[in-house]
């Protein structure tokens, strides 16, 4: 591990202990973003991981900087999730967007100054982005006009540009597509009443609505006939990225389950040298490990052809083991477990989230399953034993039976 990293890493863990957890609850009660607490992060190094330096970023790989959302995520999987999404949209930006856009607003995105968020779900489509309605129309000036809604859009009100992907023409499939960042404060752009999300109210997720929203050509990000692409990327990357913040909920839920258990006496001893509950806890550990495993992995693979397999295998395996993790350790607790300022409850419920967000755990096994049939398909055939050919179904005495 390079010292940048470390570095980074353990920048990231004191915010998740020093700023995150002792806030959470004070930050779902108000319902309100934190912005103190994202400017910290950006003061921390935590807001342009993969930017590089020149534009004020830290200039780390995608397999590296993924790994700051596990710590993250021992304070909060949300918060993890709102930063791994300005962090791609960063990304992407500093990467592929415009000179004129990169002057203007590069600095300011990796210095967590200004956030940025991703918009692609659309209200009526949900996990078919193929099925999108939102629309610009090219003028000869340079300037696009866009018409459309997005729906659950992350730090809706709250983010300072919105990486919005659109359609560019009326033809069918996604060839037409692009991606454009359009600044909060252009006119025409509005949101819906912020979702009610009780474990994560902090976090403002509402619909966007664009009514005649007109953006300078200097603000696409991925021209037309890339956006869909550039989209996948983007997802893969969260996909991991949540992953990664799954394994920081975890290890918070184990660590509270342990820390109770050794000093909850039962039955003549503590809890914790009662063979439950070791093995409980134990099944959450290695749970815990494969789930680090896999995800660092998936990070590996990104940007490579094995990478978007690779994003649903961690997107599938990972949420679903932080959701037992969460609801295992609750258990150990008994009805102490239930209690709000032990926190499991909320884990459990900010797991649930991370299992849905971003492509479900059941468009993880679509992936997963075409896969799979890609791969049959190039093996050989295997010989059919005798007795169980055409021909013998075909058989009088076969038909007979």
């Amino acid at each position: 591990m390079s010292e940048k990293l470390q570095t980074i890493l353990t920048a990231a863990r004191d915010h998740a202990s020093d700023v995150i957890a002792p806030n959470v609850d004070a930050w779902n009660a108000a319902r309100l973003w934190p912005r103190s607490a994202s400017d910290k992060a950006g003061a921390a190094g935590l807001t342009g991981l993969y930017v590089p330096e020149e534009w004020g970023g830290q200039g780390l790989s995608l397999a590296e900087g993924i790994q700051v959302y596990e710590q993250l995520g021992l304070g909060d999987g949300a918060y993890a999730f709102a930063l791994s999404m300005h962090n791609i949209c960063t990304y992407a930006a500093c990467g592929y967007g415009t000179d004129a856009f990169k002057e203007q607003w590069a600095r300011d995105l990796t210095s967590g100054r200004k956030l940025a968020n991703f918009a692609l779900t659309e209200p009526q489509s949900g996990s078919d982005p193929m099925t999108m309605y939102t629309h610009a129309t090219i003028n000869g000036d340079g300037t696009w006009i866009i018409n459309g809604s997005k729906a659950w859009v992350s730090l809706a009100t709250e983010a300072d540009v919105y990486f919005t992907v659109v359609k560019t023409s009326d033809a069918p499939g996604h060839k037409d597509m692009a991606m454009i960042a359009i600044p909060a404060d252009t006119p025409g752009i509005s949101f819906g009443p912020l979702y009610d999300t009780p474990s994560y109210s902090f976090l403002p997720m509402s619909e966007m609505y664009l009514n005649n929203v007109i953006v300078s050509e200097d603000n696409i990000i991925l021209p037309i006939g890339q956006g869909f692409q550039g989209s996948l990327m983007a997802i893969d990357i969260a996909r991991v990225s949540i992953a990664s913040g799954c394994c920081g909920l975890m290890q918070a839920a184990l660590d509270t389950a342990l820390a109770y258990s050794k000093n909850r006496k039962m039955f003549g001893g503590k809890n914790i040298e009662l063979d439950g509950i070791q093995w409980m806890l134990g099944e959450v550990a290695t749970d815990l490990e494969a789930s680090r495993l896999l995800y660092r992995k998936a990070a590996e693979a990104l940007g490579t052809p094995e990478g978007p397999l690779m994003a649903a295998h961690a997107k599938r395996f990972v949420p679903d083991a932080a959701v037992k993790a969460a609801n295992t350790c609750t258990q150990v607790l008994g009805g102490m477990g239930l209690l709000q300022p032990y926190g499991l409850d909320r884990l459990s419920r900010l797991a649930q989230m991370l299992r849905i967000v971003d492509g479900t755990t059941e468009i993880s096994r679509v992936v997963i399953g075409r896969a799979l049939q890609k791969r049959a398909a190039g093996l050989p055939d295997l010989p059919v034993p005798r007795g169980f050919g055409e021909s013998d179904a075909a058989s009088p005495s076969v038909a007979a039976e």
